[in-house]
């Protein structure tokens, strides 16, 4: 019998049957490409400057860019939806959607399962008695949440064997070593940068980055478009004062003889300036923390109505009697000190460490209540109290 295919055979090879036949080849060739394509779109972030967005069909990639103080590296993260495949080579991590349990290592990132109902997800954080919300708190109280100790570099070990869906990492330091022990272990490490950012809603942008990695961008999104429009609200009554309503206000306090207050270009004087405050130390540069002299503060701010951030006293008695030399200050000698300890967890962490990062709305109004309170009312001080 003669091989239909050893020459050309009308049977097998018509002309419809072979149009045919490149249709297949076509339909199962885009199919193919459409389950593993890597086109991705940016998406514009409003205020955060630390990291990038981009959005593909069934997948997320996170750059980080400013992880840290000085960062030259630039981190970049795969987050898969559920059933999503797609090439992970070149990735620091990947995180596969969903996820059920997850380590944080920063009070400042608690608020983001908060705010996006999943507090339940955590298993595990350094120094649990830090944190003071009260959701977390009960999952610590019920031995839900392993305490990792003094850092998750003290113990990497504990946090191989929680085997979390990830770990989120902000304070680095020699921290950085134990990015490889995890990726070896197969738990993705991902650095949060919010604390370089010095813009206040770039910091409470952050949440979108949570967001994503929890599946809840949108709700993310939307937790942030509240915060954003609650700032931008106060922001604008105090933008309204004249200069010469704009009382002179002094921050931070002495150690070793040297004093410590943020920087003009930091996030706490940037809120400080927007609530409609004088800030003694506006030329000072920089975005860190500003090391001055006393002569140098007391000739600055002798005079000056209000004092912001005063430490820990829990009255402006043992302020001056720890260090007399605060009693040349016009504010304490009035007692317009304030400090932000109103709020405490149960086990001594100070909410304002912890909420504070992803409501700077809230700051915001309490600096407003505190130098201008015919602006705001009705208002209440949450993180700040009066000392006595």
């Amino acid at each position: 019998m003669k091989n239909p295919f050893s020459t050309f055979n009308s049977t097998y090879f018509s002309a419809p049957y072979l149009l045919l036949t490149g249709w297949v080849f076509l339909i199962f060739s885009c199919e193919k490409k459409s389950e593993t394509t890597s086109v991705k779109t940016p998406v514009t972030l409003e205020f955060a400057q630390g990291f990038k967005l981009f959005q593909g069909e069934n997948f997320w990639e996170i750059h980080v860019t400013q992880g840290y103080t000085g960062a030259e590296k630039t981190y970049r993260y795969l987050v898969l939806e559920e059933g999503a495949e797609l090439e992970k080579t070149g990735f620091d991590a990947v995180v596969q959607l969903p996820i059920s349990k997850v380590i944080l290592t920063s009070t400042t990132q608690v608020p983001h399962l908060d705010m996006l109902g999943e507090t339940d997800k955590l298993i595990g954080f350094p120094q649990t008695d830090l944190i003071s919300s009260p959701a977390t708190r009960a999952r610590i109280d019920d031995g839900k949440v392993a305490d990792l100790g003094s850092g998750p570099a003290a113990n990497p070990e504990l946090v191989i064997d929680l085997q979390p869906d990830w770990i989120m990492i902000s304070t680095l330091g020699e921290d950085l070593r134990y990015l490889d022990l995890f990726a070896q272990a197969n738990v993705p490490a991902l650095i949060n940068g919010e604390y370089v950012e010095q813009n206040p809603l770039g910091r409470a942008e952050w949440i979108k980055f949570t967001g994503i990695l929890l599946g809840k961008y949108e709700e993310a999104v939307a937790e942030f478009e509240k915060i954003r429009m609650a700032y931008q609200e106060a922001e604008k009554l105090a933008s309204q004062l004249p200069l010469h309503n704009r009382p002179k206000v002094l921050s931070g306090v002495m150690y070793q003889d040297i004093w410590y207050a943020p920087g003009a270009e930091s996030w706490g004087a940037q809120i400080l300036q927007n609530a409609g405050g004088d800030y003694v130390f506006s030329d000072q540069t920089g975005s860190g923390s500003l090391q001055l002299n006393y002569e140098f503060v007391l000739d600055r701010a002798a005079e000056a109505e209000v004092w912001i951030g005063s430490a820990d006293f829990p009255d402006v008695k043992t302020m001056g009697s720890n260090e007399p030399r605060y009693r040349n200050f016009q504010s304490w000698k009035t007692g317009q000190i304030y400090t932000y300890t109103a709020k405490k967890g149960t086990t001594g962490g100070l909410e304002y460490f912890e909420l504070g990062y992803v409501r700077p709305d809230l700051i915001l109004k309490d600096l407003i209540k505190i130098l201008h309170p015919a602006l705001l009312p009705e208002y209440e001080l949450y993180f700040y109290q009066k000392l006595n």
